[in-house]
């Protein structure tokens, strides 16, 4: 047995007796551990990151896979990577027990059925040039182990994100990422800490792997989709600051190209 840290006992007690104020101080004083434990495995995320960047840069897919709130986390990333970079759907892929419909209401048990989460990853065709990223806070779940296990003997590169050291998952994974943030504010309720935690490195993860793959340049998200007229209005700043024309000017190139990215490249060939 592994010591759950995950599961142990929160260091605040009488939470049903405590004011408002109170208990979002002793939130909020939890939550200023969680980027500290990210720290400390940022060598970690960076050995993961590289490796799989090689796999990406030649046509490789990045899938996640987890279940409850770690899948969601997972699926929520995979869903933001093509509006914000404008890489197509297929590029970031979550998975989660129980599948779509568990976004919004639990599936009893289905997280505990080892084989299905290479049964939904084979429906997704992957292959030994994509990567895998295992998520679970407890480090324990059948179904994300199955799932690496497979991974692992069809050549697959895989990762983990769990935040109880010495787990199963940490031990499968070829490159464990482990952010230990100590007992929950409620105890066992991972999707606070753990949750935020594994948030927070699924952030790290797609925004450097992108930005290494080109779709961002300078510190401007130039290939994201203009699905609204917020990004649009971002846009045509962005290309006015690019190339120091009027809004107007800057929207109209906007409008003609489709992307700041073309937009910019049409005037600085």
């Amino acid at each position: 047995m592994i010591d759950r840290i995950t599961e142990s006992s929160s260091n605040h007690h009488d939470l049903d007796k405590k004011s408002t104020l109170d208990l979002l101080s002793g939130m909020n004083n939890e939550d200023k551990a969680v980027p500290l434990a990210i720290e400390k495995i940022l060598g970690d995320i960076e050995s993961f990151v590289d490796a799989c960047y090689e796999r990406m840069k030649t046509g490789g897919r990045l899938f996640y896979i987890g279940a409850g709130t770690s899948g969601r986390l997972g699926i929520v990333d995979a869903s933001e990577c093509p509006p914000t970079f404008g890489v197509d759907h297929g590029v970031v892929v979550g998975l989660m027990a129980g599948g779509d419909k568990a976004m919004r209401k639990a599936v009893e048990f289905a997280e505990d059925d080892t084989k299905q989460g290479w049964i939904d990853l084979q429906n997704e065709n992957i292959n030994d040039n994509d990567t895998l990223i295992g998520i679970a806070a407890s480090g324990t779940t059948p179904y994300v182990l199955g799932a690496m296990d497979t991974a692992n003997n069809n050549g697959i590169l895989t990762g983990s994100i769990s935040c109880n050291p010495g787990s199963p998952l940490e031990k499968l994974a070829q490159h464990p990422m482990t952010a230990v943030v100590g007992p929950e504010f409620v105890t066992g309720s991972t999707r606070m800490k753990s949750g935020t935690a594994q948030k927070l490195i699924l952030n790290m993860i797609s925004t450097s792997l992108m930005i290494k793959l080109g779709h961002v340049k300078g510190n401007r998200m130039v290939d994201m989709q203009l699905s609204n007229d917020k990004l649009v209005d971002r846009g045509t700043k962005m290309i006015q600051a690019e190339l120091n024309n009027s809004y107007e000017e800057a929207k109209a190139l906007l409008e003609q190209y489709g992307s700041v990215r073309k937009a910019v490249d049409s005037k600085k060939k």
